[in-house]
């Protein structure tokens, strides 16, 4: 079995009673980052092996892992929220289905759904973006975004965010609404909410620091 299991976005209380349980009876765990992991398993008292696997080595990896979850349990963890949403996971997830490896997702954390549902915008349809392309490509896709008719979410970096949001004021227009919510779950959350062009000038006056979710609006709502 794999079990893919999220964790805490932020406050360490939002992991659940059952993602405990199996971190603790499976045989292995792979973390994205063991350092980052080791700290959350000392948290709650749990002493299951870790092994690394990340984006530079899930590809030669996942088939040995998938391989290794035919004869016992192990789990998939990241840094943060669930894995495969913005991290590793779907290697491992594609490799284990095709060799007839059960796998369970368990429910939790994931950063964009609260940002989502805070923002105020129309969350009956969204699309989830994630991180856009840095260099290559950036400016179609934001043109494409800004096509929508119905709400999108970008994951943005704090150094990167005033740019962005000043691209998507560009192709989508400066009265298009959008919030921005950093730090979910943690002891600074905050979102901010308004027309692209008053978050721009928010976050030029208090630049913004932590992980960001970005919400707009779509192009009909």
């Amino acid at each position: 079995m794999l079990y893919v299991v999220p964790t805490p976005v932020g406050n360490m209380e939002d992991i659940t009673l059952r993602a405990l349980r199996i971190l603790k009876e499976v045989s292995l765990i792979l973390a994205e980052d063991t350092r980052t992991s080791s700290v959350l398993l000392k948290h709650f008292d749990i002493h299951t092996p870790l092994r690394s696997h990340h984006k530079f080595n899930e590809h030669e990896t996942s088939d040995a892992m998938a391989q290794l979850a035919l004869s016992q349990d192990i789990a998939l963890i990241s840094d943060a929220g669930t894995p495969g949403i913005s991290d590793p996971g779907f290697m491992l997830v594609r490799a284990c289905v095709e060799k007839g490896v059960e796998v369970q997702c368990l429910p939790g954390a994931t950063a964009f759904v609260p940002a989502l549902v805070d923002s105020g915008l129309p969350n009956d349809r969204f699309f989830f973006e994630g991180f856009l392309p840095q260099k290559k490509g950036r400016q179609t896709r934001l043109h494409q975004l800004s096509q929508l008719d119905h709400t999108f979410i970008i994951y943005e970096s704090p150094f990167r965010l005033q740019k962005t949001l000043e691209q998507l004021a560009e192709v989508a227009g400066k009265e298009r609404r959008a919030s921005v919510s950093r730090e979910i779950s943690k002891v600074h959350e905050d979102t901010q909410r308004g027309t692209l062009e008053e978050l721009i000038e928010h976050f030029k006056q208090q630049p913004a620091k932590g992980e960001i979710v970005i919400i707009v609006e779509g192009k009909n709502e």
